[in-house]
């Protein structure tokens, strides 16, 4: 055999162990972030998350948005608006703030958020919209920073509660977390859990980037007004 061909065979497998070697080592960084990431998360919002019924009062309850389809809300989206409903009709709160993405491909989150509240009773009035609620820090950051928002609740389902909580408390607010119900299949239920694991090291990134919210508004007191009524 020619010394060359000699040599390509010595190589090849050197360079497999290499790719191995690099490959098993990617995901161990990946896992340790993951799992950092995710005891970081639940440590923050230990003894802050509660189900709807047992949920304590707060002056607001934020709704973080979710898919919209034909002007209605979606099942992730109806469970965590019918928990906002309920909260508000048995006192435990007194202003929504509903945050999400008004300009989503699929529809205006916030209006239909916002329709749908008042169809399950809920004083339009006591409604506040955020349409730049683009992500969980952003409502987080935008709920303290624009709307003044210093004690509340806030709704969503698994775990997204955790890294809610986590994130609002980080944005200087006084937060408990509600898990909401959902008419969710399996299959969804289990999807957004794996998507909820992988968000997780987003989160800490943003919360050591320290960055603003993708859109920065100048400070209201829409929410503010209805809490002091």
């Amino acid at each position: 055999m020619p010394q060359s061909a000699l040599e390509s065979c010595r190589t090849r497998p050197s360079i497999a162990r290499r790719l191995l070697v690099w490959g098993a080592a990617a995901v161990s960084a990946v896992t340790l972030v993951v799992v950092a990431s995710t005891a970081w998360i639940s440590l923050e919002a230990s003894g802050h998350v509660y189900r709807t019924a047992t949920a304590p009062s707060a002056p607001v309850v934020i709704v973080l948005g979710s898919k919209v389809q034909g002007g209605e809300p979606q099942s992730f989206l109806a469970g965590r608006l019918d928990a906002a409903a309920k909260l508000v009709s048995e006192g435990r709160a007194e202003a929504v703030l509903a945050s999400g993405n008004g300009a989503s491909p699929t529809g205006n989150e916030v209006e239909v958020m916002s329709d749908y509240l008042v169809g399950k009773g809920v004083d339009g009035r006591r409604i506040v919209g955020d349409p730049f609620g683009l992500d969980t820090y952003d409502t987080c950051a935008r709920a303290v920073q624009t709307f003044g928002v210093t004690k509340a609740l806030i709704v969503t389902q698994g775990l997204h509660v955790s890294r809610a909580v986590a994130l609002c408390r980080h944005a200087g607010m006084d937060v408990d977390g509600v898990d909401a119900d959902c008419e969710c299949s399996t299959l969804a239920f289990a999807q957004n859990q794996v998507r909820e694991v992988l968000a997780r090291p987003k989160a800490i990134y943003d919360l050591v980037s320290n960055r603003a919210p993708a859109v920065v508004s100048r400070p209201e007191n829409s929410v503010t007004v209805m809490i002091d009524r």
